[in-house]
C-alpha cells in the first residue's frame, strides 16, 4: 500500500541503490556479524511517548526538596537559621531601598522578599540562592513606570509592577514547565558581565544626588546626563550629605577592617564573616538612632515626614495592606506589553547566572529549567501579596553562602525575620534616612562591577568579546540599561554567527609520533598522528606534515557543520582537493570549443603540460569529530561536492570516508545522500572493493580490544564484533581507521586492475609507479 502510494505521487523509495555487503563479507565463527540500523522517526518519537514512570518523574523533579527533606538533621537546621537569619538582618534594609529604586513604596520591597524567600526552597536546585527585590531589577521596574507614567497617569506604580510580576512570571513558569531552560545559554557570560558593570554604574550614579541631598536631578536619564547635573548641583547638597556619606564610608570601612581583621586572625574568620555581614544592619540602626535623636523635638515631624531636618523614609504600613489580586486590566498590559521581554531577560539573566557560579563553588548542578519554575511561581503568585518582580540576588546569595546554609529552606527562616520586621518594626522605619538607604544602594551595587582583573583576563581569552563589554557598558550609561542589554546580547549572537558564518576546515598531514620521555626516544615506538598542514593549532611548523597517501586528502571541520557555513567548507574541500590532485585525464576535452570558461586551459598555441606529477583524486577522509547534526542543505552541498570531484578524477571515482560520525542521525542523513555504502551506481567505476572494518573484542581476556582486519578473515583472539555495520563500510571509528581503508581500498584497486588489464603499472611502495 505504501509503496503505491509512493509511487503514485513520484517518489522513489528504492533510490539508494546500494550493494549488499552483509556478514558474509567477513568470515570466520568468531566474528559476530552486526548490521547497522538507522533511526527512524517512530524511534525518535517514542522518545517523547508518555508514560506513567515518566509523568511521576516529571512531577517529582518539579519538588527538588522531596530528595533531601526526610533526610533533615538538626546539623542542617542550626546551618540554615544561622544563614537565615544572617541574610534577614541584611535583606530588610536593601528591599526598602530597592523599592524606592522601583519608584514604589518601601514596604513593596518588604512583601517582595518575603514571597520570594517564602515560596524558592519548594522549587529550588540551589541551596545558596536567595531570591527577592534587586537593584537593576527594581530600577529597570522603576524606569517602565516612569515610562508609563508619561503617557499613563491614572495607573499607580503598584498596579504596574504587579501586573509587570505576574506576566513575566507567567511566561517564565511556562518556560520552565515545558523544560526549555537551556534557552538561557543562548545568554553568554560577556553580556551579563557588561550588563551587571554598566547596570550598577548607572545605578550608583543615580543615587549619589539622594546620597549629597540634592533636588530636582532626573536620575532615570541618561547616566552621563546625570554626573553631569550632579556636579552642576554640588553647591545644592544639604545636610542629608553628612548622613549619606558617612553612611557609605562607614559601610566601606567596616568591610575593609573585617577583611585586614580576617587575615591577620584567619582563627576567628567566621566572627569577622559574620560582623562584615551585619555591617549594613548596624550601620542602618545606628543612623536611625542619630535622625530620631535629631528630630525628635522637630514639631509636626511624627505627622509628616517632610518636617524633618533632612529626608528621611516616613511612615510604613505594618503588615500586608496591599495585598489582593492585582489589576490586570487591559489598559495596563498594553502598556507595559514593550516593556515585558526585557524584564523577562533580567529576571533570567541574574537569577540563572547567580545559581550557576554559586553552584560551581559549592560543587552542585543546578537545574535552570526548575529554576525558571521557582522564579516564575514566586513572580506569579508574589504580587497577590504585594509584591513585584524578584529574582536572585548576587549579594545575600554570597552571605548566604559564607554564612554556612546548608539547605534552601534557610529561606524560611529569613521569611520569618521579615515578617517580624513588617508587622514589629515598622515604628521604627520611620526615621531611617534616605540619604543612608541611598549609601546602602551605592555599597551594594558596587559589588556588580566587574573588577578591572577579570576585564583583562576576558581580553586574554577573546579579545572581540572584550570590545562586547565595553561597548555594552558604554551604552548602558549613555542611554539606557535596556538598550545595553540589547546591545550585548545582540552583538554576541552576532559574534556567534559570524564565528560559525566564518568557520575555516583544515587539511589534516600525517606525522611519526613518538610517545615517550625526552630519555627514552630512540627506543620508543612510532605512531601515525595527523596535525593540521598550516600549523593553525600551534603544532611545531619545523615538523612538516606529509599527505598519507598519494591521492588522499584529510578535511576536517573545526566548528560545526551547518547551513550557514557549509558553502565556505565546500569551497576550501574542492580547492584544497584540486590542488593536491590533477584531473584523471589531462586532456579531458577534443575541441577547445568543448572547454568550459572557468578551465579555459593554456593559451591558443600552448600544448597542455603532460609532465603533471601531482596523484590523481583517489579518496577524500572527513574528520566529523566536531560535528553533530546535518541538515538539507549540508547533505547537498555533500552531494555536489562529490559529483564534482567525480567529474575531476573521471573515469575514476573518489571514495569517501567518514571518521569519528557520532550521530545516528547524521549517519542517516549521509546514507540518504549515498555515502557510507558501496553504491551500485558509482560501483560499475570500481571493479575491485576490499572494505577495512573495526572490531572490538567480545571476549574480556583478550589483549586486542580493537583490530583493523581485511573483510578477507579475522584474525584474532576470542569473539570480535564489528564498531560500525558491516553494512557501512565506509565510517570509520577514527581518521587513523579511515585512512588505512582508505589506502587499502586504493591499493587493492590498482594491483587487481593492474593484474586484469596486463597493464605496465606497478606498485611501489603503496604508490603509484
Amino acid at each position: 500500500m505504501a509503496a503505491a502510494v509512493a509511487k503514485s505521487v513520484g517518489i522513489k523509495l528504492d533510490y539508494r541503490n546500494e550493494q549488499p555487503l552483509a556478514a558474509s563479507t567477513v568470515s570466520g565463527s568468531s566474528v559476530d556479524p552486526y548490521v547497522e540500523d538507522e533511526p527512524t522517526v517512530g524511534e525518535w518519537l517514542s522518545r517523547f511517548k508518555p508514560s506513567g514512570g515518566g509523568a511521576k518523574r516529571y512531577i517529582r523533579s518539579l519538588f527538588p526538596f522531596w530528595n533531601w527533606i526526610f533526610h533533615y538533621n538538626f546539623s542542617w537546621l542550626f546551618g540554615d537559621v544561622v544563614a537565615g537569619v544572617t541574610v534577614g538582618f541584611v535583606v530588610i534594609p536593601q528591599g526598602m531601598a530597592y523599592a524606592l529604586l522601583a519608584k514604589l513604596p518601601p514596604e513593596y520591597g518588604l512583601y517582595t522578599s518575603f514571597v520570594g524567600f517564602l515560596l524558592y526552597w519548594a522549587f529550588a536546585t540551589s541551596k545558596d540562592i536567595t531570591i527577592g527585590t534587586v537593584a537593576v531589577m527594581s530600577t529597570i521596574v522603576g524606569n517602565i513606570v516612569t515610562k508609563v507614567q508619561k503617557t499613563h497617569k491614572d495607573i499607580a506604580a503598584e498596579e504596574i509592577a504587579r501586573a509587570l510580576a505576574i506576566i513575566a512570571g507567567a511566561v517564565l513558569l511556562a518556560i520552565g514547565l515545558t523544560r526549555l531552560g537551556r534557552i538561557v545559554e543562548l545568554i553568554p557570560l560577556i553580556a551579563i558581565s557588561s550588563f551587571m558593570t554598566g547596570a550598577a554604574f548607572s545605578i550608583g550614579v543615580g543615587q549619589v544626588p539622594a546620597l549629597l541631598g540634592i533636588s530636582g536631578i532626573n536620575t532615570r536619564g541618561a547616566t552621563y546626563l546625570v554626573i553631569i547635573e550632579t556636579l552642576k548641583n554640588l553647591p545644592k547638597a544639604k545636610l542629608d550629605a553628612a548622613m549619606g556619606v558617612s553612611a557609605l564610608a562607614m559601610l566601606y570601612a567596616i568591610r575593609i577592617f573585617c577583611n585586614i581583621m580576617t587575615k591577620k586572625q584567619p582563627h576567628r574568620k567566621k566572627m569577622w564573616f559574620f560582623l562584615s555581614t551585619l555591617r549594613m544592619a548596624f550601620v542602618i540602626l545606628l543612623y536611625i538612632m542619630i535622625s530620631w535623636l535629631a528630630n525628635r523635638n522637630v514639631p509636626g515631624v511624627k505627622g509628616s515626614a517632610s518636617k524633618a531636618k533632612f529626608k528621611i523614609l516616613g511612615r510604613v504600613p505594618r503588615g500586608f495592606q496591599h495585598a489582593g489580586a492585582p489589576n490586570m486590566s487591559p489598559k495596563i498590559l498594553s502598556a507595559i506589553a514593550p516593556d515585558i521581554p526585557v524584564t523577562i531577560i533580567v529576571l533570567i539573566l541574574e537569577h540563572i547566572a547567580i545559581s550557576k557560579s554559586f553552584g560551581r563553588i559549592n560543587n552542585y548542578v543546578i537545574n535552570p529549567s526548575q529554576e525558571l519554575v521557582a522564579v516564575g511561581f514566586t513572580n506569579l503568585l508574589g504580587p497577590f501579596l504585594g509584591a513585584y518582580p524578584a529574582t536572585g540576588s548576587f549579594s545575600r546569595t554570597a552571605i548566604k553562602s559564607k554564612a554556612g546554609v546548608r539547605t534552601p529552606l534557610a529561606g524560611v527562616f529569613t521569611a520569618v525575620i521579615v515578617l517580624l520586621a513588617l508587622y514589629a518594626l515598622t515604628a521604627v522605619f520611620f526615621y531611617i534616612p534616605s540619604a543612608s538607604l541611598a549609601a546602602i544602594i551605592i555599597h551594594a551595587v558596587g559589588d556588580l562591577i566587574t573588577p578591572p582583573n577579570i576585564v583583562f583576563q576576558y581580553w586574554e581569552t577573546s579579545p572581540l568579546e572584550v570590545v562586547i563589554f565595553f561597548a555594552g557598558v558604554l551604552i548602558t550609561v549613555f542611554t539606557d540599561i535596556e538598550k545595553g542589554i540589547y546591545t550585548t546580547i545582540g552583538a554576541s549572537g552576532g559574534l556567534l554567527l559570524w564565528r560559525m558564518l566564518f568557520t575555516h576546515g583544515t587539511v589534516l598531514g600525517k606525522v611519526k609520533i613518538h610517545r615517550a620521555t625526552t630519555d627514552a626516544i630512540a627506543s620508543a615506538p612510532v605512531r601515525d598522528a595527523y596535525i593540521p598542514v598550516n600549523h593553525r593549532d600551534g603544532t611545531n611548523p619545523l615538523v612538516e606534515p606529509e599527505s598519507p597517501y598519494p591521492g588522499i586528502m584529510i578535511f576536517r571541520f573545526t566548528g560545526g557543520f551547518t547551513y550557514v557555513n557549509q558553502q565556505g567548507y565546500m569551497d576550501e574541500l574542492v580547492a584544497h582537493a584540486q590542488h593536491i590532485a590533477r584531473p584523471t585525464q589531462l586532456n579531458r576535452y577534443a575541441k577547445l570549443g568543448d572547454r568550459p570558461w572557468n578551465d579555459p586551459g593554456p593559451r591558443r598555441g600552448k600544448q597542455i603540460d603532460e609532465d603533471d606529477h601531482r596523484p590523481t583524486l583517489r579518496a577524500i577522509v572527513l574528520d566529523f569529530s566536531t560535528v553533530n547534526h546535518l541538515d538539507v542543505t549540508t547533505v547537498q552541498g555533500l552531494i555536489d561536492v562529490r559529483d564534482q570531484l567525480d567529474r575531476y578524477a573521471a573515469p575514476d571515482v573518489v571514495e569517501w570516508h567518514f571518521a569519528s560520525v557520532s550521530n545516528r542521525w547524521a549517519k542517516r542523513a549521509l546514507t540518504t545522500a549515498g555515502f557510507g555504502y558501496v553504491n551500485t551506481q558509482r560501483a560499475h567505476s570500481r571493479k575491485h572493493w576490499n572494505p577495512v572494518y573495526s572490531f572490538a573484542s567480545l571476549d574480556d581476556n583478550t589483549t586486542h580490544k580493537r583490530t583493523d582486519v581485511e573483510s578477507q578473515g579475522v584474525q584474532s583472539r576470542g569473539k570480535v564484533a564489528a564498531l560500525h555495520g558491516l553494512n557501512r563500510p565506509f565510517f570509520h571509528l577514527d581518521v587513523q581507521a579511515a585512512v588505512e581503508s582508505a589506502i587499502q581500498g586504493v591499493e587493492y584497486e590498482l594491483q587487481h586492475t593492474s593484474s586484469s588489464d596486463g597493464s605496465d603499472r606497478e606498485i611501489v611502495h603503496g604508490k603509484e609507479a
